[in-house]
């Protein structure tokens, strides 16, 4: 099954590696394909930057994509080969990046305010977690372990109270990123 395209930005899934099988196409957002493929085990982004999730309507493990060729799930670091939703990445301009951290939840405890990539946030902040958190501009992405490794969580602009608001079960950040066009 392929959905109707139009402009540049697009994403193709396979159900199997090297862009082998049947595929879904998508140029905008979709809630839930799962019942087209039933794994996916490679992806082609043709333009833009994408979030996909494990599961239907944005749930479950993220993974960033950008432009370029993913031959089998571990090329984006996949945990599995299930993909059922993905968005595409809508980037302000003019917008400043800067994050605002916090110790604790609910934006309490020591805070620190950011504009810069963290490869490791026990080297910088000392702190192995992040309870709370407030993007102010841009897009963010929090990474599980240092180096922009493990679970990846994007964050919008907006307030993120405590680890679920970003879709963590728990407050393990240990690096983070800037996400660019």
């Amino acid at each position: 099954m392929t959905k109707q395209l139009s402009g540049l930005q697009r994403i193709i899934f396979y159900e199997d590696k090297n862009y082998q099988g049947r595929r879904y196409e998508c140029d905008s957002d979709c809630t839930d394909f799962h019942s087209y493929l039933n794994r996916c085990n490679s992806a082609r982004v043709e333009g833009g930057t994408w979030v996909i999730y494990e599961r239907p309507n944005y749930l479950g493990y993220q993974y960033v994509l950008t432009r370029g060729e993913y031959p089998d799930y571990q090329s984006w670091i996949g945990l599995n080969d299930r993909v059922s939703s993905c968005r595409m990445i809508h980037f302000a301009t003019g917008d400043p990046y800067k994050i605002q951290l916090y110790g604790k939840g609910n934006f309490s405890g020591e805070a620190f305010e950011v504009s810069e990539d963290c490869p490791s946030v026990l080297q910088k902040f000392r702190w192995r977690e992040v309870h709370s958190c407030r993007v102010l501009g841009g897009w963010w992405v929090f990474y599980e372990h240092p180096n922009y490794k493990g679970r990846q969580y994007l964050l919008e602009k907006g307030e993120y109270r405590k680890p679920v608001d970003w879709g963590a079960v728990c407050p393990t950040v240990q690096s983070f990123r800037r996400l660019t066009e």
